[in-house]
């Protein structure tokens, strides 16, 4: 087989990426505020991997819905893509805010990332400690060896900013009651959220947007890979550190081929290579629009990314309704 086969081509697999994005958010259109989040998933699955299939690659989801005994389809180490061209990794989540669907909330996205064979973490289904900062500041002004405390103060400095001109993202959940108030007595403010930690952290890559600055907390892994996919092609940094419950979890780690339990993982540790990333809104949110019923016709918005030139693209889908 020839290189021009077997190459990671970002640039010619990128709209094809888009693609797949595009179709899941369709296919959970008619879901969205019904209450039934599985059927909402489970929409947005099929229709991912129909399409995953018709691009020219041999992918392996490294990212996805979990086990192949609790997923049937887009599960973990599924082969994906016609089986000709370019060896890849794949990271998704193919309705990455479930429950923001079923409530019609805001920041539901589809979101895919691709990478070259190898180079995507394979992080398992277990918690990561997570801190993300956006593009401008120099490396490991903040850190996750400091407290919530510090990493406000630190920031603030870094930014020749007063604390109380920090708005920090923090998932709400009981877990992390204690850094919310935490960072609120530094006189940072907070912007809540209640699903969807990839959105999350993209937030911090556009900070004039979406008026924050630093993530913080702990939620999945697999979700810490796809946000560290799309801080490389925007700009930030992230910093990632798996969390173990029980000896099942160290187990899934082992499994992954983690050994360092302890270990702190950079952006370009959880991503070594250049990467492609696409996110399709469902709902409404500060990183894209969600989707738009027409009579005719449904109207999507994705963000489509590549880390080797830096660019990102806003597109406006408008797909009839036959």
């Amino acid at each position: 087989m020839s290189a021009s086969t077997t190459d990671f081509n970002d640039r010619m697999l990128s709209l094809g990426l888009a693609r797949v994005s595009e179709a899941a958010a369709h296919a959970s259109a008619r879901l969205i505020g019904r209450g039934d989040e599985k059927a909402a998933d489970q929409a947005a699955v099929n229709a991912m991997r129909d399409q995953l299939n018709k691009l020219d690659i041999r992918g392996v989801v490294v990212i996805g819905e979990g086990e192949r005994d609790e997923a049937p389809m887009l599960f973990i180490g599924e082969e994906v893509g016609s089986g000709d061209g370019p060896e890849v990794d794949i990271a998704l989540d193919p309705l990455e805010g479930t429950t923001l669907t079923a409530k019609d909330m805001p920041n539901a996205l589809t979101v895919i990332a691709m990478a070259p064979r190898g180079t995507l973490l394979h992080a398992p289904d277990v918690y990561m400690d997570k801190l993300a900062v956006g593009p401008g500041y120099d490396t490991d002004v903040v850190s996750l060896d400091m407290t919530p405390t510090e990493r406000v103060h630190a920031l603030a400095k870094a930014g020749g900013v007063k604390p109380e001109d920090i708005t920090v993202c923090i998932l709400e959940r009981p877990r992390h009651e204690a850094m919310i108030a935490e960072v609120r007595a530094t006189g940072a403010a907070i912007r809540l959220i209640t699903d969807g930690d990839v959105a999350g952290v993209m937030h911090v890559a556009e900070p004039e947007k979406t008026g924050i600055d630093m993530y913080m907390g702990s939620g999945g892994a697999p979700e810490g890979v796809l946000a560290a996919s799309a801080l490389k092609c925007m700009g930030g940094q992230i910093w990632g550190r798996l969390l173990f419950r029980n000896d099942d979890e160290r187990g899934r780690a082992a499994k992954a081929g983690i050994t360092d339990l302890n270990r702190i993982y950079t952006r370009d540790e959880m991503v070594t290579a250049d990467v492609i990333f696409s996110a399709t809104g469902v709902t409404n949110g500060s990183i894209v629009k969600g989707l738009r019923r027409e009579p005719n016709f449904i109207e999507t918005e994705t963000i489509l990314m590549r880390s080797k030139t830096g660019s990102v693209r806003r597109m406006i889908y408008r797909n009839p309704i036959r």
